[in-house]
């Protein structure tokens, strides 16, 4: 009698066992297949941004994976504007911005910029689908009064 308790019992044991084996076996593979397309890949959740103050809109932003930033901006300040130099970096700073040909924007007027982007002081480059999060800087006159402004946008770009 006593033999056919033990085996029993080691037999619901093993069954246990097996049937939990399996279950997270299942899980397993299951988990290692998400992982694997991109599921848990927080790069593969965010979305594109270019975000400017009022006044400017970001109409197209494309980052390149050597580091260049193609982006397309649309001027809507009350009066004529100038765009002297241009930026894009992962702090919002002023420096390693690029002096470009001096451009003049009347309202509603759009201009494609092409800023290379730097972590720092480094210039930044990374593989396609690396998400690059920095700043967008632009520097420009106001014609009428003559006065120099700087504005910061925020950028989300994924490498394409």
């Amino acid at each position: 009698m006593w033999t056919i308790k033990r085996d029993q019992k080691a037999q619901s044991a093993m069954e246990y066992l097996v049937t939990y084996g399996w279950a997270i076996l299942i899980i397993g593979i299951v988990l290692a297949a998400l992982f694997y397309i991109g599921v848990f890949n927080p790069s593969s959740l965010s979305e594109n941004q270019c975000i400017l103050p009022a006044d400017f809109g970001c109409v197209n932003a494309q980052m390149l994976p050597n580091g260049l930033l193609t982006t397309v901006i649309q001027q809507e300040t009350p009066s004529t504007i100038t765009v002297t130099a241009v930026g894009c970096n992962t702090n919002q700073t002023t420096a390693n911005m690029n002096t470009i040909t001096p451009t003049t924007l009347p309202i509603g007027s759009y201009l494609t910029l092409t800023p290379q982007c730097y972590m720092g002081t480094t210039e930044w480059s990374g593989p396609v689908g690396t998400v690059f999060v920095g700043y967008l800087t632009i520097n420009y006159t106001v014609l009428q009064s003559g006065l120099p402004h700087t504005i910061f946008g925020s950028l989300v770009q994924k490498t394409v």
